[in-house]
């Protein structure tokens, strides 16, 4: 039988204070007025202290019954009912609304927008069909490993980063109160070896085209011309990476001084980069200009005048049967390179890599472009990939800048 009676619980809630009923349930009335009932248990060795209400809506008998029913789960049932309740309470928050709300707070405190746009991208390819409309809260290892099997072994490096975004979402989820534990742990059930299988796939080198057949492959880009194509013909005249490339916008270009100045958010290492323009890459930008869309700045735009997908170089390859990777052009401008002397040092600055050696990497200040009158060894080699690609050299005198701006168009 509890202490507190009806009559009782009527006065105290004229009186601050905290009045026992037995069995661990408490009457709460504070200075402000507000009056709750609380039941304190022991679970698992570890005091959890439950609300059931406001005594002006529940009475004492009330209380008592719902407590009884606790009681019953807790230790009989074994149920962690705060956790059930704080889960209940964020039923309604799915996963993908907690990622972009997670995505929109830290953002700007990323290295670049390109990572920032890149993060969100690899949840919603592969986590969001899954588990986008599912509660944090709900969310388990087992889920998330259903998430991560089919591209485990396929793409593991990306299946990591999906794994590690998945987790700093739920502990995110858990600290706003809508999961009522962390994120299952990349050292427990996600880990390799665990319940997921080790990653035994070799890394792979991605394919490069031999850069024997680059000249041919050009004439046969150049075939039907669209933004996609002339996206890719850049990419490989300038040694540039795929995002470098589908984020360039015109404001980028100096056409009279012959650069092209990446900022620093579109690149990889997080620092601007100066590309020198060649004459073949400076014909592609002439007719990137003439099919320039009036309302964006975007010099290969794809739907909605908005930068191209990183899909959309490596299909265009696919459409034309050719098996290499769009990084691997790089790796064609390297073989090249190598092949016709250019130094390493050279080459490597074009490809806007980090210098290994720390000592040399702070010693090192020269940039290799030299100067309008006497072009660096960057320029020279830009200028002569470019020859090579194009199978010949792009006449400068047909190319002219159009009357009302500084744009260029070739002369057919």
């Amino acid at each position: 039988m509890g202490k507190l009676t009806a009559v009782a619980v009527k006065a105290a809630l004229a009186n601050p204070g905290t009045y026992q009923d037995g069995e661990g349930l408490f009457l709460k009335v504070d200075k402000r007025g507000g009056a709750y009932w609380l039941l304190r248990l022991q679970r698992e060795g570890k005091r959890q202290d439950i609300g059931l209400g406001s005594a002006k809506l529940l009475a004492l008998a009330e209380a008592r019954q719902k407590a009884s029913g606790l009681r019953r789960a807790v230790k009989i049932d074994r149920r962690d009912v705060l956790a059930e309740k704080k889960d209940e309470a964020a039923a309604k928050v799915t996963f993908s609304a907690a990622a972009r709300q997670y995505h929109t707070e830290n953002e700007a405190g990323w290295k670049s927008t390109v990572y920032a746009r890149q993060w969100l991208a690899s949840l919603e390819n592969y986590a969001f069909p899954k588990l986008g409309e599912v509660a944090t809260g709900a969310i388990t290892a087992a889920d998330i490993i259903t998430v991560l099997t089919p591209i485990w072994q396929e793409i593991p490096e990306t299946a990591r980063q999906v794994r590690n975004r998945i987790c700093a979402v739920l502990d995110y989820a858990h600290a706003k109160g809508w999961r009522s534990r962390e994120a299952p742990s990349g050292n427990g059930s996600l880990k390799a070896g665990r319940g997921l299988p080790r990653q035994v796939k070799a890394r792979e080198n991605r394919k490069a085209m031999p850069y024997v057949a680059l000249p041919s492959f050009i004439t046969a880009l150049r075939r039907k011309p669209s933004y996609g194509r002339l996206a890719l013909e850049l990419l490989i005249l300038t040694g540039a990476r795929s995002q470098e490339v589908r984020l360039a916008t015109w404001a980028e270009f100096d056409l009279e001084g012959r650069l092209w100045t990446v900022p620093a958010g579109h690149m990889k290492r997080g620092k601007a980069h100066i590309v020198p323009l060649s004459h073949a890459a400076l014909a592609v930008l002439a007719k990137a200009d003439a099919l320039r869309l009036a309302e964006s700045d975007v010099v290969f735009p794809g739907a909605a005048a908005k930068p191209m997908s990183d899909m959309t170089l490596l299909k265009v390859l696919r459409d034309m049967s050719e098996p290499f990777h769009v990084h691997g052009f790089r790796s064609a401008l390297t073989d090249w390179a190598a092949n016709e002397g250019f130094p390493d040092a050279v080459v490597e600055a074009a490809l806007a890599h980090k210098t290994p050696d720390a000592v040399q990497a702070a010693y090192r200040r020269t940039t290799y472009l030299g100067t309008p009158g006497q072009p660096g060894a960057r320029v020279k080699l830009m200028e002569a990939w470019g020859r090579y690609c194009a199978s010949g050299p792009v006449s400068i005198g047909n190319v002219v800048p159009m009357p009302d701006q500084s744009r260029l168009v070739v002369k057919i």
